[in-house]
């Protein structure tokens, strides 16, 4: 075990099973030292980072919500050489095998949409390690997540930044929850924003951040600005990230998109970005272990003017309507752009003669109670090609979120 303490030891934690400091958080005792924790709950979860942290030396560690794991991915853990920990039951490890020192395993769908690990350490984690203002950072995030732990190893590593768990049933009551324990900060993905927006816009004034930060999904100049409009006097961030390419890109002059500027630079300690057949190509230090040198998203990236827009997987983004091709996150930006429209989401659906046509999905805004489905096609028809325009829209009474606080829809 370290005798040396993080620097953000005595920063405060806060969950629903767990009030206090990092330092003060108990180890688990006889667990091996390779092993998934699969958790009910984050103060089950800072137990096992903490664990991790002491004992970085000999530990290699997993950390997920039970909800988010199966019988088989359970039995591959276990196959894979990690006991299987549920809190406070264990189960062995098939295959056993000495552990990895210091590695810390993530789950991401990948690609191909097919659960997989990639490894990294506290290292490739910890993306801030210089002194930053004091702040309490809520972390609504799944547990275990590349953003969970975004906002974990910030707390563990910097002083003067706490932070408060929200479990995925108290989603909805965030902003009461934040207020009840000063949080003065706050990352989370659009979705999540324009829900707590559209649902509590009054309530949600009324907690003091001081920085607002956005990631997980294409971030676009409308929810950078209802953000602006809500908190005036906040810094307001969008990042770019994920578990295989690590923390890249961080913009924070309000606008969507980064500077053109920033592509194919070398910058020491900077990733190096490009722009490959539309394609976001990123090159990181702090990527997962295993990556090619040059990692291929699969995000779509877009040079207008002076700035570089992510917007949207591109497996997904391109509907082919008779031969044409359609922009799934073009349609929605331009739904998006309609004062009435809180939310929308856009698809393609099989159709005869021209095999697809363009689907949309949406939520009013409380000043589009009024907005009629004939305003809303006429809207696009005025901005978009007649092929990109819906056949198809819906109106949705709630805006759809997962546990991973995506729409996914």
């Amino acid at each position: 075990m370290s005798d040396r303490l993080p620097a953000g030891a005595d920063n405060r934690v806060v969950s629903r099973g767990y009030v206090g400091r990092w330092r003060d958080i108990e180890a688990a005792p006889d667990v091996p030292d390779a092993a998934a924790y699969l958790v009910r709950d984050n103060a089950q979860a800072a137990r096992a980072v903490w664990q991790h942290v002491l004992e970085a030396d000999r530990r290699e560690t997993l950390v997920a919500a039970q909800s988010r794991i199966g019988a088989e991915q359970e039995q591959g853990f276990r196959e894979s050489g990690l006991a299987v920990v549920r809190p406070p039951d264990i189960e062995p490890a098939v295959t056993e095998r000495p552990a990895d020192p210091g590695r810390i395993w993530l789950l991401t769908s990948g690609s191909t949409g097919r659960p997989k690990q990639v490894a990294h350490t506290l290292d490739s984690l910890t993306t801030v390690g210089t002194d930053q203002p004091a702040r309490t950072w809520l972390c609504p995030y799944a547990t275990g997540a590349y953003a969970w732990w975004q906002v974990v190893t910030l707390s563990i590593q910097v002083p003067g930044q706490d932070v408060v768990f929200v479990e995925p049933d108290q989603i909805d009551g965030w902003p009461a929850l934040a207020a009840e324990h000063g949080v003065t900060a706050a990352s989370g993905t659009p979705t999540f924003w324009r829900q707590a927006i559209f649902r509590a816009v009054d309530t949600l004034s009324t907690v003091p951040l001081q920085q607002v930060t956005l990631g997980g999904e294409p971030v676009d100049q409308a929810i950078l600005d209802r953000l602006h409009e809500v908190y005036p006097d906040a810094r307001i961030s969008w990042i770019y990230a994920s578990s295989e390419a690590g923390a890249a890109i961080a913009v924070h002059d309000g606008k969507a998109g980064f500077p053109a500027a920033w592509l194919d630079r070398e910058t020491p300690g900077r990733p190096r970005l490009s722009v490959q057949d539309g394609e976001l190509i990123i090159a990181s230090a702090k990527a997962a272990e295993g990556m090619d040198a040059q990692i291929h998203t699969g995000d779509r990236a877009e040079i207008v003017d002076d700035r570089v827009l992510i917007t949207g997987r591109i497996a997904s983004d391109e509907i082919n309507v008779g031969g044409s091709k359609a922009s799934a996150s073009g349609v929605r930006a331009v739904l998006l752009s309609h004062p009435g429209v809180a939310w929308a989401a856009v698809k393609g659906r099989r159709a005869p003669l021209v095999g697809n046509v363009v689907t949309a999905q949406v939520v009013l805004s409380g000043s589009g109670d009024l907005v009629t489905e004939a305003q809303l096609l006429q809207w696009c028809a005025a901005r978009l090609p007649d092929y990109s325009v819906p056949r198809r829209l819906r109106v949705l009474p709630e805006i759809p979120i997962k546990e991973s606080l995506k729409s996914d829809v």
